[in-house]
């Protein structure tokens, strides 16, 4: 049942026009856990009369069942739609909802208050033009209104409205409400924000939601919907230069070539000239193609496919954009990132990074400081954990094209996905490029693999033991070296314990420390089957991802994972070097096997027995697959 019904009756035609016709506006609602953010969303349905009566009869029984409050209907059934959530009380999903009043078309991202769900909240901000600050009256500002404030302006959103809540439970006291404002705009004062609307309301009772309240006389300023109908919406989408990741490139017979995408900003017309970031080439537009037919010009946000005047080589992932105002071209930069993901960001750990349409490699190369949300304190730091926030440099394997996330939102913004997940791991937003010194370029090299394994007479590969401390994987490794020595075979071995004697002596235990310290092993490794050389490496090296990640730097076969699978319980009595009752005791922090995981290969290359067989015997094993492989002629 819509607020404008009558005009359906009488003239639908008439009320689709007026509908195409209204501005329209995204907002999300955000705050803490309880703070009245389904509630306030529920009243705005309600009040706006976009509840069909099948929704009201099911939002009655609901309210009898799982409401709370009382015999009265419960708002926030309207937005709380996971089982999960009604029998919590809590929102845990983003809930999308869609209504209009007479002046505007909306979209509202109900977002989640707890802590645990504040990656979803991040998700919902980050297609919003306004964001609702909602806070607890009897609580005041708290951390997690403080964390989502900063991440509010993180995604680029510059109007605010801070809706006092509840007030109903305060009394209505003007005196709580201007201290809360207060406190929230001194926090507010280093956060980007163009304009901070501030209203006391109760969503419950409708108070200051569509009409002014008469509990509040003394506050004279706008409605929450006030706002809402009239706050102006940026457009710098249409402001800023042309940009057209392309997602798809059309060929459906040898006469047509078409370059499909949506336009991120900007607009562009028949006969404009384009450039491709990626090869600098340059065309006109011929034509411009929609579903509905050719235009003359197309704006951001339109989906689109453009026909050139020219044959020029383009694929999906590269950018279209006007010639004279280029994306920016490179692989660094230096980037605020959001992490979202329970296991946490390690610098040296590779991700994917996906820009739009385009997908690369990239590696946190530098986490200069995590965000303090509290009091926007730069703190130092090795890692992200969970929802936390912080500055970092980020180089990608290739160049990619990008704009900074100030000039130009939709260009200047990724995510992370983890590689063997493919969960989505954290968000970003590019601050600035980090230019490579321009000295630097690979250097071709004419003695390569190939010449050096032909001269030693032997094919080179990297044994990779690893297992608990005390399996057996320095002895056993060991003995295999010897045994290739005598076979007249040139080996190099790569023991844990040595390396952290010099090249990795700054590395502790950390987890973010082992996987650098198993990163510069690997590329190390790598260097030396680049030689030619049978290399053995016995490291603990307990996650599988980067066990994972040195099967793929080298080339097919090279690589050969050797599991010593030795009880904890065999090791633990073993603890030749007093190891396991130092970490029993608490000595000595992040021990695997004890305060620190170890992960067991999933699909080892060769297992083995490190326990009831001797080390001689479990030698002579792996010298027979290694002759099996080929590698032994």
């Amino acid at each position: 049942m819509a607020h404008i019904s009558e005009l359906i009756e009488k003239d639908i035609h008439a009320y689709l026009k007026k509908q195409e016709e209204k501005s329209f506006l995204r907002f999300i609602t955000c705050g803490s856990v309880d703070d009245g953010k389904s509630t306030l969303i529920g009243r705005l349905l309600w009040d706006s009369k976009m509840i069909f009566e099948d929704q009201l009869e099911a939002l009655k029984e609901d309210s009898k069942k799982v409401g709370t409050q009382g015999e009265n209907i419960d708002f926030a059934l309207l937005l709380d739609g996971l089982q999960a959530e009604r029998e919590q009380g809590i929102t845990i999903d983003v809930a999308y909802r869609y209504f209009s009043t007479e002046k505007r078309k909306y979209i509202v991202a109900d977002t989640p208050g707890h802590e645990q769900y504040t990656r979803n909240m991040a998700t919902g901000a980050s297609t919003a033009d306004v964001a609702v600050i909602l806070i607890d009256a009897r609580k005041g500002v708290l951390t997690q209104t403080r964390r989502h404030s900063y991440i509010v302006s993180f995604a680029g959103i510059k109007k605010v409205i801070l809706a006092v809540n509840k007030m109903d439970l305060v009394n209505y006291s003007k005196e709580v409400y201007e201290k809360i404002e207060s406190d929230y705009r001194d926090f507010c004062s280093s956060l980007d924000f163009d304009e901070i609307e501030s209203v006391p309301i109760s969503a419950l009772n409708g108070d200051n939601i569509i009409e002014h309240s008469y509990a509040m006389d003394w506050y004279h300023g706008t409605t929450l919907m006030g706002f809402l109908e009239t706050v102006e919406v940026s457009k710098k989408t249409l402001e800023n230069p042309f940009r057209m990741p392309v997602q798809l490139v059309n060929r459906p017979n040898l006469d047509f070539r078409g370059f499909c995408g949506t336009i991120e900003s900007g607009k562009i017309a028949v006969g404009d000239e384009i450039v491709v970031s990626s090869s600098g080439q340059t065309s006109k537009v011929k034509n411009i193609i929609t579903y509905d037919g050719n235009l003359e010009y197309a704006i951001a946000e339109q989906a689109i496919t453009l026909l050139l005047e020219d044959e020029i080589d383009i694929s999906r992932g590269d950018v279209l954009s006007e010639t004279k105002l280029q994306p920016i071209y490179e692989d660094q930069f230096q980037a605020k990132i959001v992490w979202m993901n329970e296991e946490p960001l390690l610098p040296s750990r590779s991700y994917l990074i996906k820009f739009g349409s385009q997908t690369a490699f990239a590696q946190i190369s530098d986490l200069k400081y995590k965000v303090n949300v509290n009091n926007l304190q730069h703190i130092s730091a090795k890692t992200l954990e969970l929802n936390e926030i912080g500055v970092c440099n980020v180089f990608v394997n290739r160049k990619v094209s990008f704009d900074a996330f100030s000039d130009n939102a939709g260009t200047g913004k990724f995510i992370l996905v983890d590689k063997y997940s493919n969960a989505t791991v954290g968000a970003g937003t590019i601050d600035f490029p980090l230019r490579r010194a321009s000295n630097l370029h690979w250097q071709k090299i004419d003695v390569n693999k190939k010449a050096h394994s032909n001269i030693k007479g032997q094919k080179p590969c990297l044994l990779w033991f690893t297992g608990l401390s005390g399996a057996g994987k320095s002895t056993i490794a060991n003995m295999v070296e010897k045994k290739l020595h005598l076979l007249g075979k040139h080996t190099y071995l790569l023991d844990g314990d040595n390396v952290r004697q010099g090249l990795n002596k700054d590395l502790g235990f950390t987890k973010a420390d082992r996987v650098e310290n198993i990163r510069r092993i690997a590329e190390v490794s790598k260097l030396f089957v680049d030689a030619g050389i049978i290399t053995l490496a016995a490291f603990i090296s307990p996650y599988r991802y980067e066990r994972r990640e040195i099967r793929e730097l080298l080339d097919d076969g090279e690589f050969i994972e050797i599991f010593i699978d030795t009880p904890l319980s065999v090791c633990e009595e073993r603890d030749v070097k007093g190891l396991y009752k130092k970490a029993r005791t608490g000595e000595l922090k992040n021990f695997t096997g004890i305060d620190s995981d170890y992960e067991r290969p999933a699909n080892p290359d060769i297992v083995v027995n490190g326990y009831s067989t001797t080390p001689e015997s479990t030698a002579e094993k792996i010298i027979d697959e290694l002759k099996n492989r080929g590698f032994l002629v």
